[in-house]
């Protein structure tokens, strides 16, 4: 594969529309195997304390025809926004196909977010439809959404929603006729945090396919008979490019586990599910290590035989912990949710450097720029580009031309990822750290600007700076400094009352795991803009 010239055009013979020009993400997925004669073939298989249960392909198309029928019916038409908020579970990879066969633009939503973050991305685009469960409905203030049409949920009774798709979808025919779109139409929307404003949404498009199962033979190298699990919520962007679209267009089966994390429920569901191909997070990675040989010695893990990192950069004593205890190399990923596919990555053919988020993959160009935009040599560290473009960079920033222009500030031929690197003389990419302030906890981008505001709206903070404080489990912690008001009193108990308050707005990840009060927040002396890189190094020194 190396030294061969590569073009991406040459992987658009794979795919039904090279011959019939009719585009659509879950044609290729689902319906393509099965027109291939593998209707039989598992496609999800589920594991949870309670339920064990699968899909194959036949099944699956059946599935999501159904409730594409229902979606279609209830005024779901091309180009709409149809959110789905619900728990990792094979109903949210169904709605997630069914609304792209229709035609609409999914956004998926993790399952923790709380009723701020929901309404704040259903906004945004002033999306009309959203697939939920009667769980999740109490973070859903309708009232606060006002282009929200119609709520579908996933129990057997509408309840509290418009109507039960799962109810309506056992009364409709399970054949539907995909709607068919152009290459480059919406596919999904993500939102990423950035570290001023509210979080962006990032546009995909249909093209994205070429790179995603192009990625998933020469990174995730999966072959026919693969058993793959990716642990994460198609609520983020790797759930749903690695966990949805990457294993269904190569056609393997797909591992989802509904349960809480603990080292012996993951071991337990590699071990009964016979995984063979593991894509996970450093995070996770650390917590297994953490839980020692003697548990890891209870499961036959002997099915694995290739497992991936991605999310922050892979700290080399993990490398060395999946060496000794599993007796596999641990494989680092790079890439964003503007990205929208593996870029960078240790590919199973390639040495790996400890430290090393890999080379570039064919048809993927990498360098490192300084300021005015040159090119550095290696061991130098500057801002990491990546040649533009590739089938999977994303479409659009929504309704911010702005901020889609910003990732270009040299112009069209650079996309600049807003993290800090080198290369070294073989070309390997070593991550140094973000340019901006965001910080990554446990392989979530949280965005500081909005935990900061979500802090300033307790009424006993009158200021509030977020840094992610280094840690050796997560990567980076939440920490927040606040002055108070002067009517409020330091305690335990008012820092916890200001932790459970940006919890329960927000998420969980975004919660501080620390506050600290301070007399006064360090500033520019123009603007008043809160140094958040005085805080940090405060914070590093302190702890050196």
């Amino acid at each position: 594969m190396e030294g061969e010239p590569f073009s991406w055009e040459r992987v658009h013979p794979t795919f039904t529309w090279y011959r019939t020009g009719k585009v659509n993400m879950t044609y290729e997925c689902v319906d393509r195997h099965v027109l291939n004669g593998n209707g039989e073939k598992t496609a999800l298989q589920y594991f949870s304390e309670t339920d064990n249960f699968s899909f194959t392909y036949k099944e699956l198309q059946q599935e999501v025809n159904r409730w594409s029928h229902v979606l279609a019916a209830s005024g779901v038409k091309k180009g709409d926004f149809v959110f789905v908020f619900l728990p990792k579970h094979p109903y949210c990879y169904i709605a997630m196909l069914a609304a792209i066969k229709v035609g609409a633009v999914v956004g998926p939503l993790f399952e923790a977010f709380m009723e701020e973050a929901v309404r704040d991305r259903i906004n945004d685009c002033e999306g009309e439809f959203l697939i939920t469960d009667s769980s999740f409905l109490s973070r859903v203030h309708r009232e606060q959404i006002p282009s929200l049409k119609k709520i579908f949920t996933t129990d057997n009774e509408a309840g509290e929603a418009d109507l039960s798709i799962t109810a309506e979808a056992e009364k409709v025919d399970d054949e539907f006729d995909a709607v068919w779109v152009e290459l480059d139409d919406g596919l999904n929307i993500h939102y990423t945090s950035g570290s001023t404003g509210k979080p962006k949404g990032i546009i995909h498009a249909h093209r994205n396919m070429v790179q995603q199962y192009q990625t998933g033979r020469w990174v995730l190298d999966l072959k026919e008979d693969d058993v793959y699990w990716c642990t994460a919520h198609p609520g983020w962007v790797t759930g749903t490019v690695y966990g949805v679209f990457a294993p269904l267009l190569n056609g393997v089966t797909t591992v989802i586990h509904g349960g809480r994390f603990s080292a012996e429920a993951w071991y337990q569901v590699l071990e009964q599910a016979a995984v063979t191909v593991w894509y996970s997070a450093p995070t996770a990675f650390r917590m297994l290590k953490a839980a020692g040989d003697k548990t890891i010695k209870k499961y036959d893990l002997s099915s694995l035989r290739h497992i991936l990192s991605v999310g922050e950069p892979l700290n080399p004593e993990v490398i060395h912990w999946g060496v000794n205890a599993l007796n596999l190399r641990i494989h680092d990923t790079w890439w964003m949710t503007e990205t929208g596919a593996q870029l960078v990555a240790n590919l199973p053919t390639r040495p790996i450097k400890p430290g090393s988020m890999g080379r570039p993959i064919p048809g993927i160009e990498v360098a490192v720029l300084n300021e005015e935009g040159e090119e550095l040599p290696p061991e130098e560290t500057g801002h990491l580009a990546i040649r533009s473009s590739w089938p999977a960079i994303m479409k659009e920033v929504w309704k911010n031309e702005q901020k889609y222009q910003s990732y270009f500030p040299y112009g069209k031929e650079w996309y600049i990822a807003g993290d800090l690197a080198y290369l070294d003389e073989d070309g390997y990419v070593f991550f140094q750290g973000r340019s901006d302030d965001m910080i990554n906890s446990s392989g979530e981008r949280i965005g500081p600007f909005e935990v900061e505001s979500k802090l300033l709206e307790h009424p006993a903070v009158k200021e509030a700076g977020v840094i992610g404080k280094p840690d050796p489990v997560r990567g980076e912690i939440v920490k927040a400094f606040i002055a108070l008001n002067s009517t409020y009193q330091e305690s335990k108990d008012l820092i916890e009352e200001i932790r459970l308050f940006v919890r329960g707005r927000l998420a969980a990840h975004s919660a501080p795991r620390e506050i600290e009060v301070i007399q006064e927040l360090p500033k520019t002396q123009i603007s008043g803009k809160v140094l958040r890189r005085e805080l940090k190094k405060a914070e590093i020194n302190q702890a050196g």
